[in-house]
């Protein structure tokens, strides 16, 4: 992958959380020993199943919250893979609120900031969710905002919940640089306006949507050279 073109006049970091901040299958890893060799499989289904109520229930207009969704995938999770244990969902279910951030998190977002650079979450995530996630990995203190989509009452990739971050932080769409591991989300958000620089973490080829990042990188740790230039 060659080396992305720096973007301009950038003047805040909106980030996605679940799968870009946060690993999302670290609360089933940290599980392996109830979960043995299925682990990964119901990982896999969970996060699966998380993103499709999303976006049903928002087809649907039966709006819940991502909490109650996080729940219900993984009881759809539990059931594929054969589980039957209230203990071990209620263990998992606690262990989704201290999610691990990925090990470049801290010091990328703390050279943002240093740089002037305002920075956010833009998240599915309920309120509680998140605040629990970013103080579990000590980065509160590095965000200007942890934004919900519960303030539109509408799941990614509405423009609504993409219009939270123009509102809350002041910036035009142009200035802000949206980054998500997600690419339907990167490329929902490039179509809104963002300039985006998908995460891709896992080697996901691009989907076939509109909206066109700007950028490509398989972590956050190139990022800062790319906006604070």
């Amino acid at each position: 992958m060659n080396a992305p073109a720096p973007l301009k006049d950038i003047s805040a970091c909106v980030f996605d959380a679940y799968g870009t901040l946060f690993d999302v299958h670290s609360a089933a890893a940290r599980c392996r020993d109830d979960l043995g060799e299925k682990a990964d499989a119901l990982s896999g289904f969970w996060r699966q199943k998380q993103l499709e109520y999303t976006w049903l229930r928002s087809l649907m207009g039966a709006h819940t919250d991502f909490w109650q969704i996080t729940g219900d995938a993984l009881d759809y999770a539990m059931a594929a893979t054969g589980f039957d244990d209230s203990a071990l969902r209620e263990k998992l279910m606690s262990l989704y609120l201290e999610l691990d951030a990925y090990p470049e998190v801290p010091g990328v977002l703390q050279t943002l900031k240093d740089a002037g650079m305002k920075t956010a979450i833009l998240s599915n995530g309920s309120p509680m969710m998140l605040d629990s996630a970013a103080g579990n990995a000590d980065i509160a203190v590095q965000l200007d905002a942890v934004l919900s989509i519960e303030a539109v009452g509408i799941f990614k990739v509405s423009p609504k919940t993409y219009q939270l971050a123009v509102d809350r932080l002041g910036v035009a769409p142009e200035a802000i640089c949206f980054m998500s591991s997600n690419a339907w989300d990167a490329a929902g958000a490039a179509y809104f306006g963002f300039q985006v620089a998908w995460v891709n973490r896992f080697g996901q080829p691009k989907e076939r949507l509109p909206g066109e990042p700007k950028a490509e990188i398989t972590s956050l740790e190139p990022l800062p050279g790319l906006v604070c230039g």
